[in-house]
């Protein structure tokens, strides 16, 4: 006898959400052979049910959510997106004795300590393997195939649509606005591109991954974050000099001394050498450094509809898995519980572009200026023109609070013009 339908609910039906029901309808039979018994889909609660939902039966289509939920279905997704009806409709369900899977990598980096409790209080399962890097199988390695070894760094590129700008502005050197716009066009970016280029889709996603990585609760508001806005066609060509490539990188670190964890998002400048550099167009990729296991990098599709619902549906069968057998997932693992300190605490290094008087002393007074905090200089490039010089430096490691105050002690000195860029390099040896 065959075991009985295991319902699933769904919460959007986007274009994630209209994907997920594609794969849950025509995979059935596979499906069903993976799991050990049917999945059933129950409903698809939308905001709007008179929007065409193409490849969605009809009868399926409900605008009460909050109706939907309570039928108490064995698993729920959440596609919606946004805090909130989202954590609403999500602790509903878990009350209900729904397990949950959800892409929302707002809510989760903003409240996931919230619905980790919930999970636990009902004995239901919490996936979310598709809020971090679409298609990429990165969240369930780091959280149970990496559980026995000792996480050091993950620093990788979780926005495609800001990898996309820099990777334009690279093989181009168009600048920042111009690729901007075409972006939109393509669709790579929103109307309101605040989001992606300010780094903040990039810091909700860096909070969970430190999470998962350091074993210690991190939020959103842990997360120091700067956006590729202030990038310009000039620090592209600088990097090109010097053998680097721009992306935007979430880094979660270890203190030096193992004591804490740091995370921060920012664009940096990224040897062409290191596996990140070629990382193009919209694709992700993130880099892991573990004690016993070294350095790896997950690579793919960071978003888009049907990688984002391949994660999703991996999610949902883990959870039906487990609602056969009897078993739970992973819940929250908070016990290092790490304090996470200041981006002044990282060790960093440093591009620096001045706009100089080209006059004797210039260069030295500079140098003391780089001495005076403790920040060694590794390369020096000067370009005279008329009354004025280019100086760009590079430097060695030291900590992100002396740069920074190397760089405001720079801006007050008399032979500096104007600094016209700072930017972090990542990715040396040693770095």
């Amino acid at each position: 006898m065959s075991a009985a339908p295991l319902t699933v609910a769904l919460l959007g039906g986007g274009t994630v959400g209209a994907q997920v029901a594609r794969l849950l309808l025509e995979q059935s039979a596979d499906l069903e052979a993976r799991v050990g018994a049917p999945l059933q889909l129950v409903g698809v609660a939308v905001r709007d049910t008179a929007k065409p939902r193409e490849g969605i039966p009809s009868d399926l289509i409900t605008d009460d959510a909050a109706e939907l939920i309570s039928r108490g279905s064995d698993i729920v997704v959440e596609v919606m997106g946004g805090i909130e009806p989202a954590r609403s409709l999500i602790l509903q369900a878990m009350a209900a004795g729904s397990s949950v899977i959800t892409a929302n990598k707002a809510l989760l980096a903003a409240d996931g300590a919230t619905l980790y409790q919930a999970a636990e209080e009902s004995g239901v399962d919490l996936y979310f393997e598709a809020s971090v890097a679409g298609a990429i199988p990165l969240l369930r390695p780091l959280r149970e195939s990496l559980a026995g070894d000792r996480v050091m760094k993950v620093l990788g590129i979780v926005n495609g649509t800001t990898n996309f700008i820099l990777s334009k502005m690279d093989e181009e050197g168009a600048d920042y606005a111009d690729v901007l716009a075409q972006a939109q066009e393509l669709g790579y970016a929103e109307a309101d591109p605040t989001a992606d280029v300010g780094g903040l889709d990039a810091a909700a996603k860096a909070a969970i991954l430190a999470e998962l990585a350091f074993h210690t609760r991190v939020t959103f508001d842990d997360v120091s974050c700067e956006g590729i806005t202030d990038v310009t066609s000039a620090d592209v060509e600088a990097a090109r000099a010097m053998g680097f490539v721009i992306k935007l990188l979430a880094v979660a670190e270890r203190t030096p001394d193992g004591s804490g964890v740091i995370v921060r998002v920012h664009p940096a400048m990224v040897p062409r050498d290191h596996p990140l550099a070629s990382v193009r167009d919209a694709f992700n990729a993130v880099f892991v450094e573990a004690e016993a296991a070294g350095e790896m990098m997950f690579y793919g599709r960071g978003a888009g509809g049907a990688p984002t619902a391949s994660a999703v549906l991996g999610d949902v069968v883990a959870a039906a898995r487990n609602r056969v057998s009897g078993g739970r997932g992973p819940g929250e693992s908070t016990y290092a519980d790490l304090p996470v300190r200041p981006i002044s605490e990282a060790l960093t290094r440093y591009y620096v572009n001045l706009d100089v008087a080209d006059r004797p002393g210039v260069l030295a007074a500079i140098a003391n200026a780089f001495a005076a905090n403790g920040v060694s200089i590794q390369v020096v490039r000067q370009d005279g023109h008329g009354d004025d010089a280019g100086l760009v430096v590079r430097t060695h490691l030291a900590s992100d609070g002396a740069l920074s105050r190397t760089v405001d002690e720079l801006r007050s000195l008399d032979a500096v013009k104007e600094v016209l860029g700072v930017m972090r390099v990542e990715g040396e040896a040693g770095a």
